[in-house]
């Protein structure tokens, strides 16, 4: 007799908190980079890599933790492993260049964004506000293409841009957070 897997609504209603988590460090990260425009690459580097690392390894989290209740958990680890290499790969080389940090940007981004939508399409019949996942994968497609798109592009204008997303992103995540809380566990 076949054991029925929990729905991937599940898995995120149990670790809500985590998507408040990572929308509360998107907020903060792109408020800071408002604040100081002028930092130093390595500065933004140093930012930027500790960011997608802390949003990594929630991601992390929350597959391992699920991995027995939704035969999802594989997406957000994937997700979770995104930000986590990222991560890494910005602090192994702290003077990176503007543009090899511009293409770590915009391959996460795309990556992560991919990986939301399709989340998103999973969820479509288990939740209402999906459309809210949807919209921060759709943001952060956009967002990588620009960035892959525009990799000459100066540092001042890439650090406007990447505030502006993390901040947008940051306040979708929570909002999508509030709404899987109340999501009723099986």
């Amino acid at each position: 007799m076949p054991v029925e897997i929990p729905s991937m609504s599940i898995m995120l209603h149990r670790s809500w908190w985590v998507l408040l988590l990572r929308g509360a460090a998107a907020i903060i990260f792109g408020v800071l980079t408002w604040m100081q425009p002028v930092a130093s690459a390595a500065a933004l580097v140093l930012v930027f890599g500790a960011y997608v690392f802390v949003d990594g390894l929630l991601g992390i989290y929350t597959a391992i933790k699920s991995r027995k209740q939704s035969r999802h958990w594989w997406l957000v680890l994937i997700w979770g492993l995104t930000g986590v290499i990222v991560g890494v790969l910005t602090a192994i080389n702290p003077a990176v260049t503007a543009l090899v940090l511009t293409i770590y940007i915009g391959v996460w981004a795309l990556i992560t964004g991919v990986l939301q939508i399709v989340a998103a399409l999973r969820l479509r019949k288990e939740i209402d506000g999906e459309w809210i996942l949807v919209l921060g994968g759709l943001l952060s497609v956009l967002f990588g293409i620009f960035v892959l798109a525009q990799p000459g592009a100066g540092l001042m204008a890439m650090l406007w841009v990447l505030a502006t997303y993390a901040v947008i992103f940051g306040v979708l995540m929570v909002i999508l957070a509030f709404k899987i809380k109340k999501v009723t566990a099986i």
